[in-house]
């Protein structure tokens, strides 16, 4: 939400918004998306119902609002029209040639990996991606070429939305469905695309990058397969990617934390946990502690088992997973399954409650690591434990 926000913006749009964080007076608790969007002259409301007035000429909301959200009520009470984020950015994308990229991991740095080389080939693109990349001042490249690359949704389908001239699509994994579902999602999203598609489902890509890991040499190399295939240099394509600035909380460097390399990554499933994980394995025959917040209570009781499996097949005796309670963002969640769980099947792991333990802990065990990272999707805190860990003040 808060990359359409931004994309809007771009696009001389007037926004405003809402979001629960907002009604902590505590501003380190915001995180930094709302900051950007504040810079930008977004007014950010609390969420109860106190920026929908009938100034507003529609409300754009995402699956995860519920029917009684107060600003949607407020929507609903005033006539005020109604509208999906994903049909939002698609109309706001309408004037570009759409290069749309899905899958169940890696979409992130896929979409910011083509603009970056689209844009260092010239075609200047603009882009919207799910996460902030580094050098971008948020998570928007505005653009004026004729393509728009832009990260689409596969979690509650909302895909289905957009009308792409071409497609990426980078895998499929049990994640919010199963992988046969989303296989069937995917397959349905391609059919249509008119350009051309890229589906690490079926061919195999691979490409020199900036990032480290198997899993980015396959990102880059879909990312580099797309750009050539809409008219980049090949070569120029290569050389771009070479110095991709990465995207942050992509298993971000933030310092050394004494000998240790500290890391921030947005990992939150098995398969990107296992890479994360992997990734950092081969760097160092010192331990890597990865610190891991689940980032809802559904998620975490679906993938429990498959979690627990990976861990204790991937971790080394040297490693240390340390657990921090679910992510609560609030609302009506079944909060009956808690990280104590996935700590009680991973032997060796600990469940600490606050990220003050954690940060107490790490600095007393440092010199048994030669990586910490800090993991998982939604929570502001988690790059600010890692940034202190590192020494600094993350913002």
């Amino acid at each position: 939400m808060s990359a359409l926000a931004q994309a809007l913006v771009s696009l001389g749009r007037s926004v405003s918004g809402a979001d629960r964080v907002v009604s902590s007076s505590d501003r380190t608790l915001w995180p930094p998306s709302i900051r950007r969007l504040e810079s930008m002259g977004v007014k950010v409301f609390p969420d109860d119902g106190s920026g929908v007035d009938a100034s507003i000429q529609r409300v754009i909301v995402s699956t995860a609002i519920e029917s009684d959200n107060p600003g949607l009520a407020n929507a609903q009470k005033l006539g005020i029209p109604v509208v999906h984020r994903a049909a939002a950015l698609a109309e706001a994308l309408s004037a570009f040639k759409l290069v749309a990229v899905a899958g169940t991991c890696g979409k992130s740095t896929v979409t910011a990996m083509l603009a970056h080389v689209l844009a260092e080939c010239g075609l200047d693109p603009f882009c919207v991606n799910g996460a902030a990349v580094v050098g971008w001042n948020g998570s928007v490249r505005p653009g004026k070429g004729p393509y728009a690359v832009a990260e689409v949704d596969e979690s509650d389908k909302s895909l289905t939305a957009f009308s792409p001239y071409a497609a990426i699509i980078t895998n499929a994994s049990a994640d919010h469905y199963s992988k046969e579902e989303m296989d069937e999602v995917f397959d349905a999203f391609v059919k249509e695309v008119p350009g051309p598609v890229i589906d690490g489902r079926k061919v195999s890509c691979s490409a020199d990058c900036s990032l480290p890991g198997e899993h980015n040499r396959q990102n880059a190399g879909l990312a580099l397969a797309m750009a050539v295939a809409l008219g980049a240099d090949e070569q120029k394509a290569r050389a771009a990617l070479t110095d991709f600035p990465g995207v942050e909380r992509r298993l971000q460097r933030i310092g050394r934390c004494g000998e240790a390399e500290v890391f921030d990554d947005y990992a939150h499933n098995p398969e990107k946990l296992h890479a994360m994980l992997t990734t950092l394995q081969a760097q160092t025959e010192k331990g890597v502690a990865v610190v891991w917040r689940p980032h809802g209570y559904g998620p975490l009781r679906k993938m429990l088992e498959p979690l627990a499996a990976m861990f204790s097949e991937t971790l080394r005796p040297q490693d240390r997973l340390i657990l921090l309670p679910v992510y609560d963002a609030g609302g009506t969640a079944d909060r009956s399954v808690q990280s104590d769980a996935l700590a009680a099947r991973v032997a060796g792991s600990v469940f600490l409650q606050t990220p003050e333990e954690v940060y107490r802990l790490l600095m007393a065990q440092a010199p048994a690591f030669g990586a910490i990272v800090t993991a998982g999707a939604r929570d502001p805190g988690l790059p600010v434990l890692a940034g202190r860990l590192a020494g600094k003040e993350m913002t």
